[in-house]
């Protein structure tokens, strides 16, 4: 289980995030919704401490996250994986190099500044590529790549990482209606597999409705919703987003989305390409 308790975090005189509090259920797919400066991306950044609260407390389980630091701190940032809207790959670097970064924290600092990657590894990484048909570009320069795809090797990164919850800031914001199906594919076929909480911020209402089982609407750093997409009415988007609402109303991202196939369970939940 994961609790937001009380959590704001303030820039200068500003509340990004103010008071939020929240129980999030292992497993499950959620949507952080809200119009752009709502505080969705500062909520998953701090979740992952890539920020720091002004106040309030995180904690998964048994483990205070926001007392974490050092090796701890790492820990948890392997064990709850970041996805990011640019991707964060390393252009120059073939493909199978940027999802073998995921194994950073599994091996020797040593075998990892030498790429000396155990066939282990490099089996599992392959097989998270395989799984979201990417396997046949795994020797290609990531920046040869689309958006798409490299959003797709992005998430294989983080698979091979052996995470217990994902977060997606914004990870279809630049993409196309076709990659933007398959990355949401992808994201939702690894929840449903894998068991693994998926928390994802999105803009467009109907693909919310679509992929995510609960939503969590934000306005000015507030949870203004918390329910599921049927619960999501025309009146709650006018909440949302005002004037906006139209605009991220999209009819053909609601339909249901197509499932994929990708490989068994991971390392602890049981090893990819076992």
């Amino acid at each position: 289980m994961l609790v937001i308790d009380n959590l704001t975090r303030h820039y200068g005189d500003r509340r990004a995030l103010d008071g939020v509090s929240l129980r999030i259920e292992p497993g499950s797919f959620v949507g952080v919704i809200g119009r752009s400066g709502a505080g969705k991306s500062t909520l998953l950044r701090l979740i992952n401490r890539l920020a720091e609260p002004s106040s309030g407390r995180i904690l998964h389980g048994e483990t205070d996250v926001t007392a974490l630091s050092g090796h701890q701190l790492r820990d948890w940032r392997a064990r709850c994986a970041m996805i990011f809207q640019q991707f964060n790959l390393v252009g120059r670097l073939d493909v199978m190099t940027n999802v073998l970064m995921g194994r950073l924290s599994h091996v020797p600092s040593h075998r990892s500044l030498l790429r000396m990657w155990s066939e282990a590894d490099k089996a599992m990484a392959l097989a998270a590529l395989d799984g979201f048909d990417m396997g046949q570009f795994a020797g290609v320069r990531a920046d040869q790549l689309s958006g798409g795809q490299q959003q797709r090797v992005a998430i294989a990164r983080a698979l091979v990482q052996e995470p217990e919850i994902i977060l997606a800031d914004e990870p279809v914001a630049s993409l196309d209606p076709r990659n933007t199906r398959l990355v949401m594919d992808a994201l939702a076929e690894v929840n449903r597999r894998y068991g693994i909480t998926v928390m994802c911020n999105l803009h467009s209402l109907d693909l919310a409705r679509a992929y995510c089982d609960r939503l969590i609407g934000l306005v000015a750093g507030r949870v203004v919703f918390d329910g599921r997409g049927f619960d999501l009415t025309e009146d709650v988007a006018r909440r949302l987003y005002g004037l906006e609402a139209g605009e991220v109303l999209d009819d053909e991202a609601s339909m249901p989305p197509p499932s994929m196939t990708i490989p068994a369970r991971p390392a602890h939940h049981a090893a990819i390409g076992a």
